[in-house]
């Protein structure tokens, strides 16, 4: 395994990520902010987060796949959220939990959740980018 994910006892216990990532390999992967997109360019679940955040997450699958990598190699998530506040929580965990179902996988990693005004278009909920190390 490449990652290995680390909960440190002296640091507060986080809700929905990981403290730590600790990526063992050769091959690093910066991936660019995926969004609520089809393959086909459909957009998924307008002025629904959940189902945007769900979207986005398999897009973050896919790409990791296409270089053949999975979510078990993923060090590291950048997650951005229009006009963030703590009541959408539920809502992204929703969808990531849809996801990691769909995907069969652990999605929880070290990640930084930052809000945001607007994204590259307008209907877009949420953005999540990875970093990963391959072996």
């Amino acid at each position: 395994m490449s990652v290995q994910l680390f909960d440190p006892a002296d640091l507060p216990e986080p809700y929905g990520w990981r403290q730590l990532a600790v990526g063992t390999g050769t091959r690093m992967v910066f991936l660019s902010g995926q969004t609520a997109r089809t393959p086909s360019g459909d957009l998924v679940g307008a002025g629904d987060l959940a189902a945007q955040t769900e979207q986005a997450y398999l897009n973050v699958g896919r790409a990791l796949a296409a270089v053949g990598g999975t979510f078990d190699d993923v060090v590291r998530l950048n997650i951005y959220a229009v006009d963030w506040q703590l009541a959408k929580w539920d809502d992204v965990t929703a969808g990531v939990k849809r996801a990691a179902e769909r995907l069969g996988a652990d999605l929880v990693r070290p990640a930084t959740l930052i809000g945001v005004a607007t994204l590259a278009e307008p209907e877009f909920l949420i953005e999540v980018e990875a970093t990963a190390v391959l072996p």
